[in-house]
């Protein structure tokens, strides 16, 4: 029998982590449902505290942690079957109506809910984009475990037709009820500023899918100053460090607004960018912008940004100091960035899933009813 109150706003058990995009992606559509209660189930490194308080912020959603290991780090196989139950005695705990796993594995979950799976990336992907070749044979468990929670979910969503492409190329995904729901930010938050001669860039300077070792390989040859925004320390060890480009840390999300608003240039030469909420970020705040060329950015961003291929030193360095210097140009492509970021609002985002959620949730009260 199929769980149901049959609520017209159902009660949402989302599972998640502290250390990526997914915790932005999560506050994000609890603000803009205020309506539906969300149960943020986070897993790995405990959330901090501002993030806490971010979500305490937020009246209907509820935070529960535990330490398991994500599905992507080392010797997290072991965690499984553990953190498969406590998401069902959470889901059974808070009355949970669906739930949304915000990964693969954890779809394989006991709990007679209706499942959504939300694909924002993947690690086969990242490391064919990253290292040019398949990774190696240890992630064979993993892809297994990627592929059973996509077969055993009842619904999987993703930001972008690339990642869906992605799933089918490395996990021979394969579904005609797949959809694309685009994330989407608070566009009220980010506003043009005047704006400073400066590159700005963001992301975990350590990560190598963000790529951000090339801008600062290509700021030395710039007249305008690149500033990259982030952190320098990988959890595994280690610490990464500039040269030419400059390093300004860790921002809270408003300072990070303003930084943006007054940037005149956004650069990421991602190598693997599912979609991008950080460029969203700085399109919305009037930046021209100059991504890496992969088929994730064309698809947000064709006709409104400037591509140079990520590994292109030489490329990059010209196509940032040409637009530098021609102000006309590049207040043309911040104009176009800024008009296609309209078409990725909170708004839009939260009426798809609202409008999912209830079908889902529906399709348990019929369950339920036969």
């Amino acid at each position: 029998m199929m769980h149901s109150r049959g609520k017209t706003n159902p009660t949402v058990l989302m599972s998640g982590d502290a250390v990526g995009g997914v915790w932005s992606y999560a506050l994000t559509l609890g603000a803009a449902l205020p309506g539906f209660r969300f149960v943020l189930a986070i897993m790995g490194p405990a959330a901090s505290v501002a993030q806490r308080a971010a979500a305490a912020r937020l009246g209907n959603v509820v935070l529960e942690e535990a330490p398991y290991r994500l599905e992507w780090m080392e010797g997290a196989a072991a965690d499984l079957p553990a953190s498969r139950q406590w998401l069902a005695g959470l889901a059974r705990r808070h009355s949970a109506d669906l739930i949304h796993i915000n990964g693969y594995a954890h779809a394989r979950i006991t709990a007679d809910r209706p499942v959504l799976v939300v694909a924002h990336s993947d690690v086969l992907s990242w490391w064919q984009a990253v290292h040019g070749e398949a990774a190696p044979s240890k992630w064979g468990d993993y892809r297994d475990e990627v592929a059973a929670g996509l077969t055993a979910a009842d619904r999987v969503i993703a930001p972008s037709r690339a990642v869906l492409d992605d799933l089918a190329t490395h996990y021979g995904f394969a579904r005609d009820d797949a959809l694309v729901i685009r994330n989407g930010i608070d566009l009220a938050a980010y506003r043009p500023a005047a704006k400073r001669r400066v590159v700005m860039a963001a992301g975990r300077m350590w990560d190598a899918a963000k790529n951000l070792a090339l801008l600062d390989k290509v700021a030395a040859g710039l007249a305008w100053p690149i500033e990259i925004a982030g952190p320098a320390t990988n959890p595994e060890g280690g610490t990464a460090g500039c040269e030419a480009a400059g390093l300004i840390g860790v921002l809270s999300p408003a300072e990070m607004a303003v930084r943006l608003g007054r940037a005149a240039i956004f650069a990421a030469p991602a190598r693997y960018e599912p979609f991008g909420l950080g460029i969203l970020e700085a399109a919305a705040s009037g930046c021209a912008l100059v991504l890496g060329d992969i088929p994730s950015l064309r698809e947000n961003w064709e006709g409104a940004a400037v591509f140079v291929p990520p590994g292109d030193a030489v490329g990059w360095r010209t196509a940032l100091r040409d637009l530098s210097e021609d102000e006309r140009d590049r207040e043309l492509w911040a104009f176009a960035a800024q008009q296609r970021a309209r078409g990725f609002s909170r708004e839009a985002m939260a009426a798809h899933y609202a409008g999912l959620y209830r079908e889902m949730a529906g399709s348990s009260v019929e369950r339920e009813v036969a």
